[in-house]
């Protein structure tokens, strides 16, 4: 991990007018909206911020945005990077790396993930409580700079649980049904076959999905404070597995993603 990468990014983005933040979003598929909530707002995409990837997937937009919601600070990635689209774990995190540069301290993590849990209904929201990383390579693996984090980061509370149980009291304020889970990821870009579907449940996992851990793994190591909700956009049942249409997953995660909005905006309104 090169840092000065990260500080020339960093630097980048102060002389647009990027002020420090302490609330950082990450948004998944499907989830882009979240941005119309904010006010003074300064949108910068992804490919003039030095050493940023670009987003290639559909309905990631690319951008980083800064603006103030409910007179707080509050940056966030509109599209994130995936190990399917070719790009390796270090180029996946260096946003999250500029975000701790940039002064975050909670990183709101989103995604769109197929249920394996079948107790869980398309459409509905879980709080991701743990994960399984089965990613075939890993964001710290070569030199540690110490400067960022620890060699050997704990990951005991991966997903912090001060911001785990302030999610479920909020939910249950605004009368939101929000399953809880475990999520695991897989490699992609390809859906699951109904045996790898039995093998991740088997394993653990409760929703299945190609991103975020790399994310939250890299934040944790920063000492950053993780929470992290997936749009369940499919039904993952191995015994009545249907071809699945990319557009009816994003359909719901767009339907999906007006309960999603009113979640983080209160959760967000509570922060100090």
């Amino acid at each position: 991990m090169n840092l000065l990468k990260v500080n020339e990014a960093y630097e980048f983005l102060k002389s647009k007018g990027i002020m420090p933040s302490s609330i950082g979003i990450v948004l998944g598929t499907g989830l882009g909206k979240l941005v119309d909530e904010l006010s003074n707002k300064i949108t910068i995409e992804y490919g003039e911020i030095p050493y940023f990837p670009e987003s290639t997937v559909e309905f990631h937009s690319g951008k980083l945005i800064f603006g103030e919601l409910f007179n707080k600070n509050v940056l966030v990635l509109q599209g994130r990077f995936h190990y399917y689209e070719g790009y390796n774990m270090e180029e996946i995190v260096f946003p999250i790396r500029v975000f701790k540069k940039l002064g975050i301290k909670v990183l709101i993590l989103s995604n769109a993930a197929g249920a394996l849990n079948l107790n869980f209904n398309k459409g509905s929201l879980m709080l991701i409580t743990d994960h399984i990383n089965l990613f075939p390579t890993h964001p710290l693996i070569g030199n540690n700079e110490e400067e960022l984090g620890p060699r050997f980061p704990d990951m005991s509370e991966s997903y912090n649980k001060d911001l785990i149980e302030l999610i479920k009291v909020s939910a249950k304020d605004l009368d939101i049904t929000l399953e809880k889970g475990v999520y695991i990821s897989a490699q992609g870009p390809m859906l699951e076959t109904p045996a790898e579907y039995r093998m991740l449940k088997k394993l653990g996992g409760d929703a299945v999905g190609m991103s975020t851990i790399p994310e939250v793994i890299a934040a944790r190591h920063l000492g950053i404070k993780c929470c992290g909700i997936s749009i369940l956009t499919d039904e993952c049942d191995p015994d009545n597995l249907k071809p699945i249409d990319i557009n009816e997953i994003i359909k719901i995660a767009f339907e999906a993603e007006k309960v999603f909005i009113r979640l983080v905006n209160l959760l967000i309104k509570q922060f100090e």
